[in-house]
């Protein structure tokens, strides 16, 4: 009986496939995808392939400091609220001290309870080739911002430390706009995003229930006049 219940469920997957696939818009490429499936489901995806694993994050040498607080469920939720919380996190560590941000990412996304590997992947944005400029632009902002000439993209000044402490303060000001702008921004554009999506999901939905109802509730032929013949007995 479990193996006839098995192929019997098993034809009906695959006739439910190749439904759908009958159903699907011939557009190609990513186009079809995304009519097929949803902007929203794609994104969920995308964001899965590049944040790490929740194993990856758990024995992480960096990570394992955070123990039991990791089997939170709310760190591992791709929703709105999660997402954009996520963003917000690790846009804003980026352009902090490129020292155990992923520690410093961690600890605010488990603190705010927002998705945990999205946090520590976008920390990643800031690595040895990106770090020069985002920190020179940064130094220089803080400088404009307090009313100092900066000092040239010049290797030897920067490797000199007798000169870190003269950068320090407009280089920390500097990343701390930097942080709060990208953070702000990339929280306001993912909620964007989510709502957008949302929102043209109901209306598909509306625009499906409508055809729906139309095609079962055809409107009735238009009733004749009295004393004039009818158009298809002339």
């Amino acid at each position: 009986t479990r193996a006839m219940l098995k192929a019997s469920s098993y034809t009906l997957g695959r006739w439910a496939d190749a439904d759908v696939r009958r159903s699907r818009p011939s557009a190609p490429g990513f186009l079809a995808q995304r009519q097929a499936r949803g902007f929203g489901a794609i994104m969920k995806d995308w964001l899965k392939r590049i944040s790490p694993s929740k194993s990856e994050i758990s024995n992480h040498k960096h990570m394992r400091v955070f123990g039991d607080w990791l089997h939170d469920p709310n760190l591992w939720h791709l929703n709105r609220r999660s997402v954009a919380g996520a963003f917000a996190v690790g846009l804003f560590f980026m352009y902090m001290p490129p020292f155990f941000q992923m520690v410093q990412a961690g600890f605010a996304a488990i603190f705010l309870r927002v998705n945990l590997p999205i946090s520590t992947a976008l920390v990643w944005i800031t690595n040895p080739i990106t770090i020069p400029p985002m920190y020179y632009f940064a130094y220089v902002l803080g400088c404009w911002v307090l009313a100092k000439p900066p000092a040239p993209f010049d290797l030897d000044f920067w490797l000199n430390w007798h000169n870190w402490l003269e950068i320090l303060a407009p280089l920390s000001l500097g990343s701390l706009i930097c942080a709060a702008v990208c953070s702000v921004t990339g929280y306001l554009v993912i909620e964007g995003l989510w709502r957008w999506n949302l929102g043209r999901q109901i209306r598909r939905r509306k625009a499906r229930l409508q055809n729906s109802l139309r095609a079962r509730n055809p409107p009735p032929p238009p009733e004749a006049h009295p004393g004039k013949p009818e158009t298809w007995l002339r």
